[in-house]
């Protein structure tokens, strides 16, 4: 699909002739524009290519480079496609619960909304330590021990109180990063010029290749597109701004990803058991000197600091989100005076420290699966949606009836149950854990609620397509 005619399926989609559409939210901060909300688009799917070196390790580079253009194809744009949709169907910060919920009932949406969340902070146990896994080379005492819990620690507080302070210091902060990220591998693009050969590119040996590493990395680098519904109560004319900023970044993060990988196996010669993590600023050092190797691994750090607070935003926004639908007590609804979920936020910290002594193969793998589920329902949420309330208000819809919305969800469709049939059984067990906890959790709240033990309560202006199959997103 050329860049063109995916311009079309985001800007050319149909549009429902409505007012313009405000979000529903109190006026508690200024709400983010186009150019933020795609770098924290970027940060919440990317970062960068910093983590896609296993692919190489696990398949060789013509494998590697397809790979992601194929699953970009196949899974990238069919999910970004339908966060577009059913993102400006419901701007508000439950997301993806709200889809769930208006399709399944509200019992399923909590399901979504356990595992999502779950999987988000599974997610960002990981940034801290990749930080640090950078800065150990010149910092040995980082690698282990006391100073490494210590740092980790330090660093998720301090980055939880940027969240704190607002969502708009968040997006700027994102595009700050995003452009000192991928500044680095344009310049090493130039400088590998003289050294490229094309030849190293159409490497492949179908019979040694570790299909779970490869697929668990490609799923890991490509997914998370619908997180960002989580945060479209926040977003400047979500109508208009979502589906424009989910182009953008779609474009950026396929670049982002193809072109690193086409730089770094085409300037060296291939060895599979050097692409590791960290492994391109070796490659930076081959192809530009030591200086250049410095700047990618700053620019690698930083990244993760990026993936964090994006991560950290769309999990806590939706714990928000979810208490503004009922679905958990009132005060995860409460924010602070710059407009953040103070709960979400601190609930979504202690989760990343909790986590984070899991192994990095560990947490993706663990987060896959959880994410797998999710998005099962998600696809049945919106094919379902489709054909029980056809007439509901669309501001942005894929173009063509049921018979698309089924066939743009059958390739991914396949690829999570590939996903979900590799992985190991401790993944398995851990996971279906996760879910029974979920399982079990929605029915003690009600408990809890209807003996007065915890307060719920719904705000009055979301959009309640039981009642009426198209009605206007704000009452009075």
């Amino acid at each position: 699909m050329t860049s063109l005619s995916l311009m079309g399926w985001f800007n050319g989609g149909e549009y429902a002739r409505i007012e313009e559409l405000s979000s529903p939210r109190e006026n508690h901060t200024r709400k983010i524009s186009v150019l933020p909300l795609v770098f924290l688009i970027f940060y919440e799917v990317s970062g960068g290519p910093f983590g896609v070196e296993d692919t190489v390790h696990a398949a060789g580079p013509l494998l590697a480079l397809l790979g992601f253009l194929v699953f970009a194809v196949i899974w990238s744009v069919p999910e970004a496609l339908i966060t577009a949709e059913m993102g400006t169907m419901f701007p508000e910060n439950s997301g993806y619960v709200v889809w769930v919920s208006s399709a399944l009932g509200p019992f399923w949406g909590f399901q979504q909304g356990w595992m999502k969340w779950l999987s988000g902070v599974i997610d960002n146990a990981l940034y801290p330590v990749l930080f640090l896994d950078y800065l150990k080379s010149g910092i040995p005492a980082l690698g282990s021990g006391v100073p490494r819990t210590i740092s980790t620690w330090g660093l998720t507080v301090v980055l939880t109180c940027l969240n704190y302070r607002g969502l708009t210091i968040v997006g700027t902060v994102a595009v700050f990063l995003g452009v000192f990220s991928l500044l680095p591998f344009v310049v090493m693009g130039f400088l590998s010029i003289p050294d490229l050969k094309p030849s190293r590119w159409c490497v492949a040996n179908l019979d040694d290749t570790d299909w779970n590493l490869y697929l668990n990395t490609l799923f890991w680098n490509l997914n998370y597109w619908d997180s960002i519904s989580t945060l479209a109560g926040e977003v400047e004319n979500p109508r208009r701004t979502l589906p424009r900023a989910l182009f953008y970044a779609l474009i950026l993060v396929v670049l982002g990803y193809f072109f690193p990988l086409l730089i770094g196996t085409g300037a060296v010669p291939l060895n599979r058991e050097l692409w590791t993590d960290g492994y391109f600023s070796d490659i930076a050092e081959i192809v530009g000197g030591v200086w250049l190797r410095w700047w990618l691994q700053a620019a690698a750090a930083m990244s993760n600091m990026g993936m964090f607070v994006a991560e950290m935003s769309s999990d806590s926004f939706q714990l928000l989100g979810m208490a503004e639908r009922g679905m958990l007590p009132e005060f995860f609804g409460k924010r602070s005076r710059y407009g953040t979920p103070i709960i979400g936020i601190l609930f979504s910290a202690s989760g990343v420290i909790l986590l984070s002594w899991l192994s990095f193969q560990e947490i993706v793998a663990a987060e896959n699966f959880l994410y797998c589920f999710g998005m099962i329902l998600e696809f049945v949420a919106f094919i379902l949606l489709r054909m029980k309330h056809p007439n509901a208000s669309r501001p942005y819809k894929i173009p063509g009836g049921i018979a698309v919305a089924v066939a743009i969800c059958i390739p991914p469709t396949i690829l999570i149950f590939v996903v979900l049939a590799l992985s190991t059984n401790k993944i398995l067990l851990i996971s279906l854990i996760a879910v029974v906890i979920g399982l079990v959790m929605q029915p003690c709240l009600k408990v809890l609620e209807e003996r007065g033990w915890l307060k719920f309560s719904v705000r009055y202006e979301l959009q309640d397509l039981h009642n009426q199959d198209s009605i206007p997103f704000f009452v009075g």
